[in-house]
């Protein structure tokens, strides 16, 4: 019987030794990615090499479970891991675990994603809630300046958490690479690294579909353009810690662009650094998005049958005013999207930006039979509010700047010929801070 009592007791030591050692392998996540109606990705990181997958279920039949191919992390990509789930049927709820070296990795919070639905030619499309941000700084004492921390109000993401999005669209700034992060693929990784292991974000990476665009500070230096010498290293980078569906339509896969569609509106993700002409560069032809990506997206929102179609980019695209980096410092190529838009008489267009560590909405609209053109500009997010208060925006929708870390929702709601979007901003205790509905008619043309 002592031998017997010896070997349970080692053999408890043993499972609370390996629960331990995983337990510590886990780095950052896991965290959802794109959702599709047969497929979602799944990303962890982890310490150290370690072999990753992930078993999931659908809620509603738990009986039956499914399992993701397996895959070994790599410090060469910064032991990452994307899996896909691609077992499902649309539609569903499931539910997932994390398995690191065949044990299971527990987490204090819910661990679940959702397949989309197959709603046409079927019913109305189905309802949706999003959240959106930007500028996000998370405090590394070695590495930022001397004085207080550029970051705070980590809890907000709690707040966006406790909204129960579908998804969270991430409008760049992201992550803020320091001086020792620029020069070196190494440092890229670490700024990423060290970003996406915020706790208080655990949980909402956890439950929640993620999709993001980048803007300067992941991309390089601040306000840094196409010339930056290891972009090709913040591209790799973005790619390992993201899981967006598809990177460069129309550029040959340069860059983060891509676009992804969620019920009745197709969202068109944009790379406003990677072929972006210099900002103080006027002897060459100006640009920010690039003949062939802004052809792509002219294009593509001509083709899309969308109710709403999110143009999402990491600067103002409305505000007239040429100051800072908004769009209309490269004016030629913006009177060109716009008049494209005009042109081809295209509904439901609705420009997304970040950037501005401000939030505010900007309307364009030139006549009675012109479309109504809306920009949501949401920042910031954990970084440091805006000193200036009075910015310069004379399109700006009177009582919709907010100067405080803030995030957005915007939830889809109506029966197929009767769509509206409401916007709702919040401060980074959850407060509401202002609310909007604009209805899908607002947005389209006049026939």
């Amino acid at each position: 019987m002592k031998h017997l009592f010896s070997a349970l007791f080692a053999c408890l030591l043993l499972n609370a030794v390996a629960f331990a050692q995983n337990v510590t392998l886990l780095k950052s996540g896991p965290m959802v990615g794109y959702s599709a109606m047969n497929e979602t990705a799944l990303w962890v990181q982890t310490t150290a090499p370690a072999t990753v997958y992930f078993e999931y279920w659908d809620k509603a039949a738990p009986q039956k479970r499914y399992r993701t191919e397996s895959y070994t992390t790599k410090k060469s990509e910064a032991y990452t891991a994307k899996l896909i789930a691609d077992e499902l049927q649309p539609g569903k709820k499931y539910a997932y675990e994390l398995f690191i070296n065949g044990k299971k990795v527990p987490r204090d919070y819910p661990l679940e994603f959702q397949s989309q639905v197959l709603w046409q030619y079927r019913t109305d499309p189905p309802a949706f809630k999003f959240a959106l941000g930007s500028c996000n700084h998370i405090n590394d004492s070695i590495n930022d300046r001397p004085g207080r921390g550029y970051g705070n109000n980590y809890g907000i993401f709690t707040k966006i958490y406790e909204q129960k999005p579908d998804f969270m669209m991430w409008g760049g700034d992201n992550v803020y690479l320091r001086e020792p992060d620029f020069d070196s693929r190494t440092g890229i990784l670490y700024r990423n690294t060290h970003t996406r292991s915020n706790k208080e974000m655990q949980p909402l990476l956890g439950s929640v579909h993620h999709y993001a665009i980048w803007d300067d500070h992941e991309f390089g230096p601040n306000d840094s353009d196409g010339s930056y010498v290891l972009k090709q290293y913040t591209e790799e980078a973005f790619k390992l810690f993201w899981a967006n569906p598809n990177y460069g339509p129309g550029t040959g896969g340069k860059g983060i662009s891509g676009s992804f569609r969620w019920s009745d509106a197709e969202f068109f993700l944009l790379d406003n650094r990677y072929f972006r002409t210099a900002n103080d560069n006027h002897i060459m032809p100006r640009q920010m998005l690039g003949d062939e990506q802004i052809n792509w997206l002219i294009n593509a929102l001509i083709a899309s049958n969308a109710t709403f179609k999110f143009v999402v980019i990491g600067c103002q695209v409305l505000n007239p005013a040429q100051v800072f980096e908004n769009y209309a410092t490269y004016p030629e190529e913006r009177a060109r999207l716009l008049q494209a838009i005009r042109d081809a008489r295209i509904n439901g267009v609705f420009f997304i930006s970040g950037d501005r560590h401000h939030t505010e909405l900007t309307m364009l609209k030139e006549n009675d039979r012109m479309s109504a053109l809306y920009d949501l500009t949401v920042s910031p997010l954990t970084a440091g509010p805006s000193t200036n208060v009075a910015d310069i925006n004379p399109l700006r929708v009177p009582g919709t700047m907010v100067n405080d870390r803030n995030f957005a929702t915007i939830e889809i709601t109506g029966p197929r010929t009767d769509r509206k979007m409401t916007i709702r901003v919040f401060d980074h205790s959850g407060k509401e801070q202002w609310t909007k509905d604009i209805t899908a008619k607002e947005i389209s043309y006049t026939r």
